[in-house]
């Protein structure tokens, strides 16, 4: 069977990271949402997104196709009753359809389906962009169980003191030899090629992907996750690191999700709640103003390839667009536009000639090509967001 992944109608929610990646490629958890479905079907996946993102991520049709809605994590149950769909059969969780089986080029038109409700209550759907940090928790365990399944991990080191053992993993190549690890409210997994220095303090749901390092004296409270190669110092709450991103300094970053290719400056401290103590409103690209979260605990949302410099302040649920570059003293605004270069007291565009230069030097240090495909998908969101900049 040809299984698709399509973006539903949450994709605007959940910019600025849809605004480089589908869907399926956010990171939640310890796997990103695609890597959790091929686990748990057992085929490779591909993708319906927007036009100027499938390039990069490429759709393949065959005669039939079953098409998931991305936005829902995958659970056994829910493949099991997807790997049974027949041809005209599709899945509706709460009005929304989660997958269906259609025929190549059919018109879909669910009246005609088969509809089958789906009652277990074991459904995660990442709707909104807090919910990355704020669902991360049960993501990291269902990962974890997934992952380790019938496997034996490294084992933990002398010197490292262990609290609840056998919820920790331990991969190939994992370097910790001097720092703790406390895995009483959740699973702890190292993974392969990691370091993390001594003196850090570990505390889950905690995932370190492969190759991300952990700085000295480090302190870190569950649930987080810190994506393939990234390098992380301070201290940090209850966030999602997406991948070849770095705060390598102290500072304190919590309730928070960062996109791949960004730096936090040295002592770049966030808010993630509020003095009076209310419910923190984000800004919201679908409506273009500020949405209600409903949390009391949220704060910084930044997109790929941003940066900020040396002892940035932002405050409590602030939305960081793709490409930008914030320094000098003062809060910058809640919500910075992609492309933009400047801080409190102003921003202006950041060219793209500029930003792919420095995007060009950033991903070489990792050993990554900054390709034609990336640059048209940063040229593509440059233009999809110039009316916010003038704003």
């Amino acid at each position: 069977m040809n299984y698709i992944l399509f973006d539903g109608n949450v994709r605007n929610q959940l910019l600025p990271f849809t605004f480089t990646r589908p869907v399926a490629d956010i990171r939640v958890g310890i796997l990103t949402i695609r890597e959790k479905w091929e686990k748990l079907l057992g085929y490779t996946t591909t993708t319906v997104t927007e036009d100027y993102l499938s390039v990069k991520y490429p759709m393949v049709e065959l005669e039939q196709n079953v098409l998931i809605n991305a936005s829902f994590l995958p659970s056994e149950n829910l493949v099991q009753l997807i790997k049974g769909l027949s041809e005209n059969q599709a899945i509706f969780y709460q009005e929304e359809p989660l997958a269906f089986f259609a025929s190549k080029e059919q018109e879909v038109d669910f009246e005609t389906f088969d509809i089958i409700e789906y009652s277990h209550d074991d459904v995660i759907r990442i709707e909104n962009t807090w919910d990355i940090f704020s669902k991360n928790g049960e993501a990291i365990k269902r990962d974890f169980d997934l992952i380790t399944k019938g496997r034996t991990s490294q084992p933990i080191p002398e010197t490292t003191p262990a609290f609840n053992p056998d919820a920790i993993f331990i991969e190939e190549g994992a370097k910790l030899p001097l720092c703790s690890l406390n895995a009483t409210n959740g699973p702890i997994y190292i993974g392969k090629d990691t370091e993390i220095m001594e003196g850090s303090m570990i505390r889950g749901p905690f995932a370190l992907c492969e190759g991300a390092i952990v700085k000295m004296s480090a302190k870190i409270y569950g649930p987080t996750t810190i994506g393939p190669h990234c390098r992380v110092g301070g201290e940090v709450n209850n966030s999602v690191l997406f991948g070849y991103s770095n705060k390598g300094h102290d500072g304190f970053l919590g309730n928070s999700v960062i996109g791949e290719w960004c730096n936090l400056g040295a002592d770049t401290n966030n808010s993630n709640l509020k003095n009076n103590y209310a419910e923190v409103r984000l800004w919201d690209y679908e409506t273009e103003g500020f949405a209600r979260t409903g949390l009391q605990f949220c704060g910084l949302m930044m997109g790929d390839h941003s940066k900020c410099g040396i002892n940035t302040m932002f405050n409590t649920g602030t939305v960081v667009g793709v490409s930008a570059n914030i320094f000098g003293s003062g809060f910058p605004r809640n919500f910075t536009p992609s492309f933009s270069w400047g801080g409190s007291a102003g921003t202006t565009t950041y060219l793209t000639k500029k930003a792919f230069e420095v995007a060009s030097v950033v991903m070489s240090r990792r050993e990554v090509e900054f390709t034609n495909e990336d640059a048209a998908i940063l040229e593509q969101v440059f233009e999809e967001t110039s009316r916010h900049r003038r704003s």
